[in-house]
């Protein structure tokens, strides 16, 4: 047993000396000092990291495919009337949807930004009784209503019950509603007078959208869309003034959210000089996950962007409007949150400590011996 415990003792890394051959100095006292308050500070930043979260980011190529593309917007037109503004997508695969109504709100503003009216799109339509029937006659007791698509039908079964579906109609074959006075639909549900008494007043356009999940676009325009080149002859009908398209994007998202990522376009805001015009936004869409210290993943979108207008003087052709271009990134961006590991953290105070105190016994030790190599000269001065 004896044996064992002698072999233990010369194991010992760390030999003890006496107190009777050790010595205190005041230098070793301010070292020590100056060393415990460094430790204290630098544990205290370790700890103040280990209970933050620490972000890993990473970049892999996106093998997704198909699927749907969110996009949420809040855009202010201060000089569009509301009845005016229309919203239209299209995209590469040839998929075009015109005059969008679900689920966007529009808000009425006047010149001062003060809200009007909040109305959803596509509902509470005014009805009237007795709408004019195709065959020319007022709709009876008892009778279906049958309403006349102005020429535009394509078969004799064809009605127009509203007029949108009379403007439907005129898009289908290409041509500009010119007149809305003329169209009974139209008269019903007092189209023309609403953009009369719009005149004026601006718009706030807010709701989101689902896209395919391919390069496309998404506009507001002042006025309805038509196919071939129909658009500019609708607008002419209803207002001969040039477009203001002077706006404020409020809000701008590809998804969901993401903590602590700022979108690039929220509150810029632009104000057109010339008369009519184009504005157009490119956008990059970077597909984004991110996973928060509790397991809970967002899987998102970032983007970057870059902007151009594009005057009606350089190119007539072009209607008035604000166009949003994005194509989708080959590359994913993964956010992971986490706690440093315990185990990190113990090593880093270790080698805090320790480091500390090996820096603090060669600085005491340098001084010690200096005093010493000081004192001894003196003494053998004193024996001259």
């Amino acid at each position: 047993m004896e044996k064992v415990y002698n072999k233990l003792r010369n194991l010992d890394a760390y030999p003890k000396i006496n107190e009777d051959f050790s010595s205190r100095t005041a230098s070793g006292g301010v070292i020590t000092l100056v060393s415990s308050i460094v430790i204290a500070l630098l544990f205290l930043s370790e700890f103040r990291l280990y209970l933050h979260t620490v972000t890993d980011t990473k970049l892999v190529v996106d093998t997704s495919r198909g699927g749907k593309l969110r996009i949420n917007f809040d855009v202010t037109f201060p000089a569009i009337p509301c009845t005016l503004l229309s919203l239209d997508t299209m995209d590469i695969s040839g998929e075009r949807h015109l005059d969008i109504k679900h689920d966007i709100f529009k808000k009425r503003i006047d010149s001062h930004g003060n809200v009007i009216e909040v109305r959803q799109e596509g509902i509470g339509a005014p009805k009237i009784e007795r709408p004019l029937q195709r065959h020319g006659g007022r709709l009876e007791h008892n009778e279906t209503y049958c309403g006349s698509c102005y020429g535009a039908e394509t078969s004799d079964d064809d009605c127009c019950n509203s007029c949108e579906e009379v403007r439907e109609a005129y898009r289908k074959r290409g041509w500009g509603l010119t007149n809305t006075d003329l169209i009974d639909q139209c008269k019903r549900e007092g189209f023309v007078q609403k953009v009369k008494e719009e005149v004026g007043e601006g718009c706030n356009i807010h709701g989101s959208l689902e896209v395919n999940k391919v390069a496309g676009n998404f506009h507001f325009a002042p006025g309805r869309s038509f196919h071939q080149n129909a658009h500019l002859l609708d607008l002419l009908a209803l207002q001969t003034e040039n477009y203001n398209i002077s706006h404020k994007i409020n809000k701008l998202s590809f998804g969901d959210s993401i903590p602590g990522i700022v979108n690039p376009l929220d509150g810029v805001q632009w104000v057109q000089e010339n008369p009519n015009g184009v504005y157009q936004y490119f956008t990059k869409v970077v597909p984004t996950i991110y996973t928060n210290i509790r397991g809970h993943t967002i899987e998102s979108n970032q983007f970057s962007v870059t902007e151009h207008y594009k005057s009606s003087e350089v190119d007539f052709r072009s209607p008035p409007g604000v166009f949003f271009f994005y194509d989708l990134s080959p590359i994913k961006v993964t956010f992971a949150e986490a706690h440093t590991p315990f185990l990190h953290f113990l090593t880093h105070i270790c080698a805090i400590v320790g480091g500390i105190f090996t820096v603090a016994g060669i600085v005491d030790s340098f001084i010690y011996h200096g005093q010493k190599a000081i004192r001894k000269k003196s003494e053998i001065g004193k024996l001259r």
